[in-house]
């Protein structure tokens, strides 16, 4: 009975790793990268405290956290300095590069689920962060609606 058990719990935790695991890409994490700095330049600038909120948001999501902050920083840097040389040159690269995991559904939701949450971590999600939100949904083929938007 106890080595079914163990089996069974080691079975699970195999699973888990890898279904984690999937999501170790660069193109995953650059696409959510790319999605948290969009949602930060909604509103015409990109803060410390956005870029803070990302950042730690990554470090604690589990099926985040094992990328290398300083790959994440530096993919924000590049993003955000796209944005700071030209506003719609910045978000059609950024539209570019988050269009690279569309048709994988359980990574693009899961990107905007987590561009949900760093809009949010703020206290308000404010119908500019929703509509980049809604747009990015519509680059990755994702129906808006499912994700309240």
């Amino acid at each position: 009975m106890l080595n079914w058990l163990k089996d069974s719990a080691n079975k699970t935790r195999d699973r888990l790793a890898a279904e984690t695991s999937k999501f170790k890409n660069r193109s995953f994490m650059e696409a959510v990268v790319s999605g948290c700095a969009l949602v930060a330049a909604a509103d015409g600038d990109i803060s410390a405290d956005e870029k803070q909120k990302m950042a730690g948001f990554i470090q604690r999501a589990e099926e985040l956290k094992h990328f290398e902050m300083r790959q994440v920083i530096e993919v924000f840097n590049k993003t955000t300095a796209d944005f700071e040389f030209d506003a719609s040159i910045g978000k059609a690269s950024a539209l570019q590069t988050i269009g690279k995991i569309k048709g994988k559904d359980d990574q693009a939701r899961l990107l905007v689920r987590v561009i949900c949450a760093i809009g949010a971590a703020d206290g308000d999600f404010d119908a500019d962060e929703q509509a980049v939100v809604r747009e990015i949904c519509l680059e990755l083929g994702l129906n808006p609606a499912d994700f309240d938007l």
